[in-house]
């Protein structure tokens, strides 16, 4: 329990600023990762991004339920000896799935390094898909659709995929429906992992306490055997359905809201002005101007929000807000006059300083751990933003102007467009024709 703990505490320590330097490293089998080596502290931290994920899965869910399961057993050992094994060693190791990718991370103390990585490949080429973790991962997977299914922001949010996404697969949950998981069958586990953890597209960032030449060999012996390729990606760009309202009704005393419309894609010329723009407007929590205007002047709602959500596909802009149900529509009519003001003005050219000096003042802070660093190296290399990105990112926001943040306000927010999802008794609102 001890050694856990030192553990845990290890792994939030802070890099010194001097160390956060990115190497490629290439191993002699021809597997790539960006490194950022630390040998303060004896850890190590592993994040890496299989393509697909959940656009690409035949059944809603499927994607979610094997990343669940990768880690209940692989190779020689059963549910119970790989994680007793974890356990006594104090690593981390899990796998999660997201929309355009599934990812896995691991973390172990330097001492534990082979063994952690040989976990780590067992997992990824060796999956048991046993019927008891099996089983019982789908029970836990159904007992969270339960909860969620009860939870008006789930039920808002899915709804609002469903309605802005429609045949796409974005429109479907990761994480499945009841009908859909009970019916997921260990055949479809199995292939899954066995056509999609692949090499191609393959993406590791690792942090830590080991050098070039030590991990080269390793991304060998933990990828190599992988397969060299998965099929080809066949999903389309997304189109996003805009300018509508819907209502599900329930009796609770608080409506969610969810708002949004088509936003920006990550790879596009005008993604830092579109995000210090909507930092200012609703991203930036008590500093934003949805919740001075309608927590702060007005007191109609605990948290309003915006945020841009870039994916493979898709871009898209997002915000929400929980109200009573009887100022609902006033807290609406709040946020579709802000959107309208940024649109028309844009910020003060305080708003714009102080937005751009809490955005580059604030990002070393979040480069708090291994993990968050080694997470932040596969963002880096999925969206192609350049091994040199850590050096370039402050002065791409120090360099955003006036005229570029007004040009993404109009380009962005169209107040009179939203697709609105509306999950409560909203008085005054119902759903469009």
């Amino acid at each position: 329990m001890i050694r856990r703990l030192v553990f845990a505490l290890l792994l939030t320590l802070p890099l010194p600023a001097w160390a956060v330097t990115v190497e490629k490293v290439t191993s002699p089998g021809g597997i790539e990762a960006w490194l950022v080596q630390d040998h303060a502290n004896p850890i190590i931290a592993m994040e890496v991004a299989f393509a697909g994920g959940a656009a690409v899965e035949t059944k809603p869910g499927l994607v979610n339920m094997m990343a669940s399961l990768l880690d209940e057993g692989a190779g020689p050992y059963d549910s119970q000896s790989f994680q007793g094994k974890l356990e006594d060693l104090s690593i981390g190791l899990s796998f999660h799935a997201g929309r355009d990718d599934l990812r896995g991370s691991l973390k172990t103390l330097t001492d534990n390094r082979d063994t952690a990585f040989e976990l780590f490949r067992l997992a990824l080429t060796q999956p048991r898909f046993d019927k008891e973790p099996t089983e019982r991962i789908r029970g836990q997977i159904l007992a969270g659709l339960t909860r969620e299914l009860q939870n008006p922001n789930s039920v808002a949010s899915r709804l609002w995929n469903k309605a802005a996404f429609g045949a796409h697969p974005y429109a479907r949950p990761v994480n499945g429906a009841p009908d859909t998981v009970k019916a997921i069958k260990t055949a479809e586990l199995k292939a899954h992992a066995k056509t999609w953890l692949s090499r191609q597209g393959l993406i590791v960032g690792i942090v830590g306490d080991i050098t070039p030449e030590q991990l080269a060999p390793l991304l060998d012996q933990t990828f190599g055997a992988l397969p060299a390729s998965h099929p080809a990606i066949k999903v389309s760009e997304a189109t996003i359905a805009t300018g509508k309202t819907i209502v599900e009704q329930r009796d609770i005393p608080q409506s969610v809201a969810v708002f949004g419309a088509p936003g920006i894609k990550r790879d596009d010329s005008n993604w830092f002005p579109a995000y210090v723009m909507n930092y200012i407007l609703g991203g930036g929590g008590f500093s934003s101007r949805l919740t001075e205007e309608v927590r702060e002047k007005r007191g109609l709602a605990y948290s309003v929000y915006s945020y841009l959500l870039p994916m493979d596909h898709a871009g898209v802009l997002v915000g929400g807000v929980a109200t009573q149900n009887a100022r609902v529509k006033q807290s609406l009519d709040l946020i579709r006059q802000e959107l309208r003001r940024m649109a028309d003005a844009g910020p003060s050219e305080t708003e714009l300083a102080d937005a751009k000096t809490y955005l580059t003042g604030s990002f070393p802070l979040s480069l708090d751990s291994t993990a968050a660093i080694a997470n932040l190296l596969v963002v880096m290399q999925s969206d192609k933003l350049g091994i040199d990105y850590l050096q370039r990112r402050n002065a791409l926001i120090a360099a955003v102007d006036m005229d570029q943040v007004k040009t993404a306000a109009k380009r962005l927010l169209d107040a009179d467009n939203l697709l609105v999802v509306i999950v409560g008794k909203p008085e005054g609102v119902t759903s469009s024709p």
